[in-house]
C-alpha cells in the first residue's frame, strides 16, 4: 500500500512519539510517501524485550534494536555495521564485544555502558519478582573500555552462544535516568557502570525495578518518548494504547547500518477475521496457517501474481511413544514406527496442503538448516526407523505382541493435521495387527500432561539451544517430550553447551539425535508451515523460519513497486 488505506485507524488515544526537528535526514534509500501495511496479531507491551520476551515485543525489537547479529536457521549471521564479536582468550574463555559507532535515535552514542547493562540483564542481575533466589556464584564483571566502546567478558566456561550472549535491549542513559534521577545522559551512563562495577546492591535493585517494569506500558499508560528510543533501522512513531489497535513505525534518521529502510512508513494493524480477503485491498502482507478452508483462496491469489512464501513456525509434528506399558521395550516401539509410514501420516494430515509440510527426520534441528543436513545424514534415522524389508506384522510378532494389541493414541481433535494423521495411522497400524484406540481430546495439553496415552500425535517446539534440548530430552527436563532419558545424551547436551565451533556443534547435535533414534520414542513427521501472502505492489518480503521475528526481522528489505 502507498498510504491510501489501512485496516484500523489508530484511535484518538494513540500514543504519538514525534520526531524532533533537529533529527538528521532520512537515509537516502527511503522512498518518501511509501507505506507497507501488515496484518499483525501481536501486542506491544514493553520496549525491553529482554525482560518481556513476548512475540509482539520481539517483533518490534527486531525493527528498533541494533545487535551484533541474528541466529538464522541455527547459524549466527553477524552485523558488522553494529559491531564485532571475537574470542580473545580460550583460557579463561573471554569474548570481546566491540561496537562500531551506532547511536540512539536521540543522538546519544551507544557505547560500553549499554553493553555492560545488557550483559548484566543476561547475567541475572535483575531477576523478576517471581524468580526465586539462587546460590549461584556471581559472574565476573566484564572489563569495559569506555573510550573504545568495547567490553571483554570472561565466562566460567566456553559457551556455544558466545556471539549472541550480549545484546543491548535498552539505552543505559534512559535506565540510569529513571533509576537514579540523573538528567545528564553521560552521567546516567556512568552511574550504571559504577553500580555494576562496585556491586552496589541498592543501586542494582533500583536498576532492576526499571529494567523489569520501567519500559512496560499498559492500556492506560502513555510511554514517554525516551522509552521508545531506537538503535535499529526503524523507530516507533505511534502505538495504540489498547490491545489490537496497531502501531506505526518509520525509518530511524540516526541509523546508518549497512542496510537501511526503503519504505517511509510501516503500519502493523490487526489482521481482522478474514485477512486473505483484505490482502491487496487494505493489507499488503498477511500471515496465515494453511487450512482446508483457505486453500482455494490462497491459490486464487497466487494465480493473480500475489507472492506466497512458505516457512515453518519453529515447531515439528511428530508421533511420540511413551516408553512404558505396551511400549516399554525398544523392539515394540520400533515395530510400531515401522508400521505407520511417515509420509502417509503427513499426506493425510496436510491434505491439500501436504506439499507445504516439509518432511523431517529430526526432533532437534529444523529442515532446511545446515545443522539438519548433518543430523539427517549421521543420526541413523533412515537405517533404524526408516523403511524396512521386514513385514510390519511379523515385526510385531517378533516383538512379542499378539494381533489386536491395543495402543491408546492421543491427538488434538481440533487440529486438521492431527485428525488426518490419526486416521492414516489407524489404517496402517491395523494392517500390521495393531489395534489403535481413539484417545483424542479437545484439551490436548491437559491430556498430554496426564500421560494416560501410549502414543501421541503432537506439535512440539524445535529446540534452539542446549538448554531447550535438555528441557525436552534430558534427565529431569522441565518440559519432557516422552520422559525417556539417557545418560549419554545428557553428557552430549552438556558438551554442546560448551562447544564454540559451529561445525563441531553440528556433529554433536547429530550424536544427540542418534540417541533419540536408538530409543525409538519419536517419529518426526514434518515442520509446521506458515504462509506469508504479499500484495503485488510490495517486494522484498522474506520470512525466516522459527518464532523469532520471522517477518519483521527483514523489514529493511521491504519496498513498494513504483
Amino acid at each position: 500500500m502507498r498510504g491510501r488505506r489501512r485496516v484500523a485507524a489508530l484511535t484518538a488515544g494513540a500514543l504519538v512519539v514525534g520526531l524532533t526537528a533537529c533529527t538528521p535526514a532520512l537515509p537516502e534509500t527511503v522512498v518518501l510517501g511509501t507505506t507497507v501495511v501488515v496484518g499483525w496479531s501481536g501486542e506491544f507491551t514493553s520496549a525491553n524485550a529482554a525482560a518481556s520476551p513476548t512475540t509482539g515485543n520481539i517483533d518490534i525489537a527486531a525493527m528498533t534494536r541494533g545487535r551484533f547479529g541474528d541466529v538464522v536457521d541455527g547459524d549466527f549471521v553477524p552485523d558488522e555495521g553494529f559491531g564485532t564479536v571475537e574470542i580473545v582468550s580460550d583460557d579463561p574463555f573471554t569474548v570481546r564485544y566491540d561496537v562500531t559507532e551506532p547511536a540512539w535515535s536521540d543522538g546519544i552514542p551507544l557505547d560500553a555502558a549499554d553493553l555492560l547493562l545488557g550483559w548484566a540483564g543476561a547475567a541475572g542481575y535483575f531477576p523478576q519478582a517471581e524468580d526465586s533466589e539462587t546460590d549461584a556464584v556471581a559472574p565476573k564483571v566484564p572489563v569495559v573500555d569506555e573510550f573504545a566502546r568495547s567490553m571483554d567478558v570472561t565466562f566460567a566456561q566456553p559457551i556455544d552462544d558466545w556471539q549472541s550472549a550480549v545484546t543491548v535491549p535498552v539505552p543505559a542513559h534512559v535506565l540510569g535516568a529513571l533509576a537514579f534521577g540523573i538528567d545528564d545522559p553521560m552521567e546516567a551512563k556512568q552511574a550504571v557502570i559504577t553500580a555494576i562495577r562496585t556491586s552496589d546492591d541498592a543501586a542494582i535493585e533500583e536498576m532492576g525495578a526499571v529494567w523489569n517494569e520501567g519500559f512496560e506500558f499498559g492500556e492506560d499508560a502513555e510511554p514517554a518518548g525516551e522509552l521508545l528510543l531506537s538503535s535499529g533501522p526503524f523507530l516507533v512513531d505511534s502505538a495504540g494504547s489498547g490491545e489490537g489497535e496497531g502501531m506505526v513505525l518509520v525509518p530511524n534518521p540516526a541509523y546508518r547500518g549497512p542496510v537501511t529502510p526503503q519504505v517511509a512508513r510501516v503500519e502493523l494493524v490487526p489482521p481482522g477475521d478474514d485477512p486473505l480477503g483484505l490482502v491487496g485491498a487494505e493489507l499488503d502482507v498477511v500471515q496465515v496457517s494453511p487450512t482446508a478452508a483457505n486453500h482455494d483462496a490462497v491459490r486464487e491469489l497466487e494465480r493473480k501474481d500475489f507472492t506466497v512464501n512458505t516457512t515453518n513456525d519453529g515447531t515439528v509434528w511428530a508421533m511420540l511413544l511413551k516408553p512404558a506399558g505396551v511400549f516399554s521395550g525398544v523392539p515394540a516401539r520400533t515395530a510400531f514406527i515401522h508400521a505407520v509410514p511417515q509420509r502417509d501420516l503427513t499426506d493425510r494430515g496436510g491434505g491439500a496442503w501436504a506439499a507445504s509440510f516439509a518432511p523431517t527426520t529430526s526432533m532437534i534441528t529444523a529442515p532446511g538448516s545446515r545443522a539438519y543436513d548433518v543430523v539427517n545424514e549421521d543420526s541413523g534415522f533412515l537405517q533404524t526407523l526408516g523403511a524396512t524389508d521386514t513385514e510390519p506384522d511379523l515385526e510385531r510378532e517378533h516383538a512379542g505382541f499378539a494381533p489386536g494389541t491395543s495402543v491408546c493414541v492421543l491427538y488434538d481433535r481440533g487440529s486438521e493435521f492431527a485428525v488426518g494423521a490419526f486416521a492414516a495411522m489407524r489404517e496402517a497400524a491395523a494392517e500390521a495387527g495393531w489395534n489403535v484406540v481413539d484417545c483424542g481430546s479437545d484439551d490436548f495439553g491437559a491430556a498430554f500432561e496426564q500421560r494416560g496415552w501410549d502414543a501421541a500425535i503432537a506439535r512440539v517446539p524445535i529446540p534452539r539451544t542446549p538448554e531447550q534440548i535438555a528441557a525436552q530430552w534430558g534427565s529431569g527436563g522441565a518440559e519432557p517430550i516422552t520422559g525417556q532419558t539417557d545418560p549419554d545424551r545428557d553428557a552430549l547436551i552438556a558438551k554442546l553447551a560448551q562447544t564454540t565451533d559451529v561445525y563441531e556443534a553440528r556433529e554433536i547435535q547429530a550424536q544427540i539425535e542418534a540417541t533419540i533414534v536408538r530409543a525409538a520414542v519419536a517419529l518426526p513427521l514434518a515442520a509446521n508451515p506458515v504462509l506469508t501472502v504479499v500484495d503485488r505492489g510490495t517486494t522484498g518480503v522474506a520470512t525466516r523460519n522459527g518464532t523469532m521475528a520471522m517477518l519483521t526481522s527483514g523489514a529493511t528489505q521491504w519496498a513498494v513497486v513504483p
